[in-house]
């Protein structure tokens, strides 16, 4: 681990060299590359995927883990988008000169070395190592034992696409897979602070707490998703319907997919037996207070229905799945409330006309994101217009919501003088 690590600190330095032409040419050149070997990257996947399924992966990881032409074409695309942006690095965030004539200046610079760790996900390496690549920084990518096969032909093909472009300019260990699924693997890298600047992990919640309490380098957390749609009592009924089937069943196994459902009492009995019915409709199972339980099932008419009373632990836990909470509440003030006790700070949204409740809404609810009238599926590098994402923070200090390039910049005062010194 610390040879590895030795190796991306002296590639950091070097990839400083680099233009942004440079950058955006390697860029291009990857995703052509991954495209191209289309074939032999879904066959490395089908490896990981039987790795999967003697791990007994649920259905959730398994579609995260797997690799098809089209998810493909979406990681080069990514690349591509990453090509097309700005680069942040070299950005003049303030200047001033002082009355003795120094001249200084704020400047957007590289974090350094990047340890990115994640689980299933193959698109994670081409997305973090794009994104990681395009502002300067070098990467050491840990993903799960199952995602091994994938994982390492895309860092392979990324770096052999970037040498064929750049030659030697491109710096050998820019991106590295750790080769190895032991897990005394992350402590040891993570205790290197002399030589790893961040640790972004990606994944769970006990794997990202797993090494927030390992590491020694300073870690950037998205522990779990719980996130909530309220619908207010002036609410339009049948925008809420569609927000609220948008934000859990697009795609439940993402962290922006809505956990909970809070209703105002004054519509609940308007509102929650329609949205229940639309939910059976993906076979959604409903854990709910004792209120809700009968407007669920006269939602459901004649058909089946999995609903039960909500336990102490549902409102604090994140599914990735066809699974719902479901609770009256008594107007925004207990709406927010129920947020701050259970919410983990991700993405919330509230659906009403009222424009005052709306604002207070979204000035007194503490999460990374937050919505008025808007799904909870939003929260995401690609709808936010920044690209691959390389992650979504929940912590409030340097980054929060969705991390594009400008979150993996840090920057330091350039100062220059014509022989000033200080009295």
């Amino acid at each position: 681990m610390e040879s590895l690590a030795r190796a991306a600190r002296e590639s950091s330095r070097l990839l400083a060299r680099l233009t942004s032409e440079e950058k955006n040419r390697a860029l291009l050149a990857m995703a052509d590359a991954l495209e191209a070997a289309t074939d032999a990257l879904v066959s490395a996947n089908l490896k990981d995927l039987e790795v999967g399924r003697s791990l007994k992966l649920s259905g959730a990881m398994m579609d995260r883990l797997a690799l098809d032409p089209a998810r493909v074409r979406s990681m080069a695309g990514g690349l591509r988008e990453v090509a097309a942006l700005p680069d942040p690095v070299g950005r003049v965030l303030d200047q001033r000169t002082r009355p003795n004539g120094l001249k200084l200046r704020k400047q957007a610079t590289p974090i350094g070395v990047v340890v990115i760790i994640y689980e299933s996900r193959p698109n994670v390496t081409a997305d973090a190592a794009s994104l990681c690549f395009k502002t300067g920084n070098a990467t050491i990518l840990r993903g799960g034992k199952e995602a091994l096969n994938s994982n390492r032909l895309i860092a392979e093909i990324l770096v052999q696409a970037g040498r064929t472009v750049l030659g030697e300019r491109f710096p050998a260990h820019a991106i590295q897979v750790v080769p190895i699924a032991d897990r005394e693997a992350i402590p040891a890298l993570l205790s290197l602070t002399r030589y790893v600047d961040l640790c972004m992990p990606r994944g769970g919640e006990g794997l990202i707490r797993a090494v927030s309490e390992c590491s020694k380098v300073p870690v950037i957390k998205h522990f779990k998703g719980v996130c909530h749609v309220y619908v207010d009592r002036e609410a339009d009924l049948a925008m809420a319907e569609d927000i609220l089937f948008n934000s859990k069943c697009q795609r439940p196994s993402t962290c922006n997919a809505a956990e909970t459902l809070l209703v105002d009492r004054s519509v609940a009995a308007a509102f929650i037996p329609k949205a229940a019915g639309r939910l059976l409709g993906k076979n959604v199972e409903f854990h709910a207070d004792a209120e809700s339980l009968p407007l669920i099932q006269q939602g459901a008419g004649d058909r089946p229905v999995v609903a039960r009373l909500a336990t102490g632990t549902d409102f604090d836990t994140e599914y990735n799945d066809y699974v719902i909470n479901v609770r009256i509440v008594d107007g925004v003030d207990a709406a927010m409330s129920h947020i701050a006790e259970h919410g983990s700070a991700h993405s919330e949204a509230i659906v009403t006309a009222n424009e005052s409740t709306a604002r207070r809404f979204l000035a007194e609810v503490d999460s990374a994101a937050v919505y008025w009238n808007a799904s909870t599926r939003f929260t995401d590098g690609g709808e936010f217009g920044l690209g691959a994402e390389i992650g979504i923070s929940t912590d409030k200090l340097h980054a929060r919501g969705p991390m594009g390039l400008e979150e993996l910049c840090s920057y330091k005062w350039i100062g220059e003088g014509t022989g000033q010194i200080r009295a």
